[in-house]
């Protein structure tokens, strides 16, 4: 069973229908992606799973578990973190204080207990080796909005990690990145790799194709096709679309 199901989803807005019939499947211990061209839906798609949105029909199911309609903080709860395309981060806090703030034990007590958390040994040392996994180590006691563009996007990743997830999602994770900035985000998806179970919605083909296992194809709304990196660049469909000249 996979760790991760999304079962015959439809989702409207007014008349307009979003998704349909969308049945996605998400393997323990994969990087598994979902792309597709801009309006395909892939991002309101993101948004279900990962509980902003409820379905207007179909199942989410998390370990055999069905989270359907939970909220994000619920669904958090169960394991199960997410970044956003726009950066969700506390500009005025210092790089460990935002990963400190997501720590289990410290996200319990409420954000007023941060700045006294540092007589917390516990929370500062998994705040610590949060910030190696994603290379700040050297930077923990800088303010995140004085961070490059591409370091915000490594803290990012970083709280997302501090929640200690079994299955973490990354929306447009490259979204404002350089090709630098892009090739370090690169490298540090594949070390996560080995620890996390990841799901991410991408724009850049090459980045996707580079990394995923196995990538879900949306367009109209619906799941067109699916498969490896190889063998969609050998699908007809891809290879003919202008999905087919990025990847």
């Amino acid at each position: 069973m996979a760790l991760f199901e999304a079962q015959h989803l439809h989702k409207r807005f007014g008349d307009r229908v979003v998704l349909e019939e969308i049945n996605l499947s998400f393997e323990a211990g994969q990087l598994s992606g979902i792309m597709g061209p801009n309006g395909a839906g892939k991002t309101t798609c993101f948004n279900v799973l990962t509980g902003r949105y409820k379905p207007d029909r179909g199942k989410v199911l998390f370990d055999g578990q069905d989270i359907t309609g939970m909220t994000p903080r619920a669904i958090a709860r169960k394991g199960i973190s997410r970044s956003f395309q726009i950066m969700n981060l506390f500009d005025d806090f210092s790089v460990i204080e935002n990963v400190l703030i997501a720590v289990p034990q410290v996200r319990d007590r409420g954000f007023n207990m941060t700045r006294r958390v540092a007589a917390d040994v516990a929370a500062m040392d998994k705040a610590a080796v949060v910030l190696e996994q994603v290379g700040l180590q050297d930077k923990a006691y800088e303010n995140a909005g004085s961070l490059p563009y591409g370091d915000r996007r490594a803290l990012e990743i970083g709280v997302a990690l501090a929640t200690e997830p079994r299955l973490l999602f990354l929306d447009e994770p490259t979204s404002g990145l350089g090709i630098d900035a892009t090739a370090r985000l690169s490298e540090l998806i594949l070390e996560l790799k080995h620890a996390y179970t990841i799901v991410i919605i991408e724009h850049d083909m090459k980045f996707l194709f580079g990394l995923a296992d196995n990538i879900a194809v949306i367009h109209w709304g619906q799941v067109i096709t699916r498969g490896t990196p190889d063998e969609l660049r050998a699908n007809k469909w891809v290879q003919s679309s202008n999905l087919g000249k990025l990847a």
